[in-house]
């Protein structure tokens, strides 16, 4: 049996969660118990390992609360994984940087040791690589590193792109003008840099030229300086089209590439240029492949397990 002494009580109500889904995602994965007894915790199980390292949880989800941060099902499960592996301490040093605040100020922090490898990546280095499933943060995640990058004037411009695989590149059968016809494609793009700047200041900049978002297609012949460059859903890009895209950095620019090597539309017998480009690529000074995987979904639990069971399914 162990005991964990709660010093202030405005703690409990989150550390239980409603209904007290916290606590129960510590007791079901760690099988202990765990009770309030006047102002401690009282944690109970068959294995005393387990209780113990039920106990370093709690106290790591308690410091984060004095920090007045939020927690939530995702960054408890994270901390129960780390916690087994005996690198609970890595739970605040994970939240410890902000990566940036939307124009609401609400604050983006990493949530999983892999996301802050990819954020320290991309402020260490010119060109980088997000390679991983749905849900871990690649491109909301880019997309913060440009618009801080954007408002300390490191550059001066902002350029979204993707490949528009589903329409074969060619837009020309499709009703309206280009912005009409490619805004579908580009969509998840619009949302997440609405969410960091806001509508109508992304709509000021984008009237000034100083975010572009377009479908890759536009971006052959093109020199990009003095820009931050992300090309999303890059696993249906061909080898050509990769090659094209990399080519077109220019001075005092970053790119960031991001895509789900499990999730491929290119027609068969296209190879895909990311996967092409990460088997050729590593070692380059100034560039960085991260490799982000199921834990660190930041979804809601079901897509991780949705994730693991298809990686399962594969290696069969």
């Amino acid at each position: 049996m162990e005991f964990v002494n709660i010093d202030k009580a405005e703690y409990l109500s989150e550390l239980f969660g409603m209904y007290d889904e916290n606590i129960r995602i510590i007791e079901d994965e760690l099988n202990v118990r765990i009770s309030l007894r006047d102002d401690k915790l009282v944690v109970d199980g068959e294995e005393e390992e387990k209780a113990e390292v039920a106990v370093r949880v709690i106290r790591r989800l308690i410091n984060l609360l004095a920090r007045n941060e939020k927690i939530d099902r995702t960054r408890i499960r994270y901390a129960v994984e780390l916690a087994k592996e005996g690198r609970d301490e890595l739970v605040e040093e994970i939240m410890s940087d902000v990566v940036a605040i939307t124009y609401r100020g609400a604050q983006i922090r990493c949530k999983t040791l892999g996301q802050q490898k990819y954020v320290r990546a991309m402020q260490k280095n010119t060109v980088v690589f997000g390679v991983g499933p749905a849900g871990t943060g690649k491109t909301y995640l880019a997309m913060a590193n440009a618009v801080m990058a954007f408002k300390n004037k490191e550059i001066s411009k902002i350029i979204l792109t993707r490949p528009a695989v589903e329409a074969g590149e060619k837009l020309g059968f499709l009703p309206g003008d280009l912005q009409q016809k490619v805004d579908p494609y580009l969509r998840p793009l619009y949302d997440a840099i609405h969410e960091m700047m806001g509508v109508e200041a992304y709509q000021k900049l984008w009237e000034r030229g100083c975010i572009e978002v377009a479908p890759l297609a536009y971006m052959r012949g093109r020199t990009l300086n003095d820009a931050y460059i992300i090309l999303d859903e890059a696993q249906n890009t061909t080898v050509e089209q990769m090659k094209m895209f990399l080519t077109r950095l220019g001075e005092g620019s970053k790119m960031v590439i991001t895509g789900d090597l499990t999730q491929i539309d290119l027609p068969d017998g296209k190879k895909s240029g990311l996967k092409h480009a990460i088997s050729i690529l590593n070692g380059i000074d100034k560039l960085a492949i991260c490799h982000l995987t199921a834990k660190d979904v930041v979804r809601h639990e079901l897509v991780m397990n949705i994730i693991k069971a298809y990686e399962k399914g594969t290696e069969k």
